[in-house]
């Protein structure tokens, strides 16, 4: 039996399309880190999948990222506990604090905030987009030697239109991931 590829998605504002591809599941995580957490664990272990992938919003912070595009690495961006760990990394913690896809594309930092303004530490890191839950998988990911990747619809321009512009805009990228991921050889 083949086993499963799941797409983990915040919202269903985000992805309520119905795939007619029984092997691949649509997990929904709600938002932030915890639920994101919480929901990565849960289904690696009920499901065993071969592969997660995360799709979902994300504000641009490089202004020169749109639509959909795959992500690369991701960082926290609110994990500041300086001065015991520099600023994305978590006090005496062993591991990477750089997860990376294996893929090529954007850097990502998650937080458990919606970005509204620039932030210079995003450019000296050099992030391109921001999202709420992708370290939280990716993290658990790592952890349980689970493949991921992720993939971001670029919603709106992490400023002060932030929030009219993510309602406006959140439901346009379904349909890129459709296609995504029926161009995907896990498709078949």
């Amino acid at each position: 039996m083949k086993k499963p590829v799941v797409l983990l998605v915040a919202l269903q504002d985000e992805f309520h399309v119905s795939l007619n591809a029984p092997h691949i599941h649509v997990v929904y995580t709600g938002v932030g880190k915890i639920n994101a957490t919480l929901t990565t664990v849960e289904t690696i272990h009920r499901l065993s999948p071969e592969l997660i992938i995360n799709f979902g919003s994300a504000g641009n912070v490089s202004n020169c990222t749109q639509g959909l595009v795959e992500v690369s690495k991701v960082i926290q961006r609110d994990m500041n506990a300086e001065p015991l760990a520099p600023r994305g990394h978590t006090p005496y913690h062993a591991g990477p604090h750089v997860l990376e896809s294996g893929q090529q594309g954007v850097i990502c930092a998650t937080g458990d905030s919606f970005v509204t303004a620039h932030d210079p530490w995003f450019t000296r890191q050099g992030v391109d987009v921001v999202d709420m839950e992708l370290y939280a998988i990716a993290h658990v990911c790592t952890q349980k030697g689970m493949p991921w990747r992720s993939l971001k619809f670029i919603s709106d321009n992490a400023n002060d239109d932030s929030s009219k512009d993510w309602q406006a805009n959140v439901k346009k990228g379904q349909g890129l991931m459709v296609n995504w991921l029926q161009a995907q050889k896990f498709q078949s």
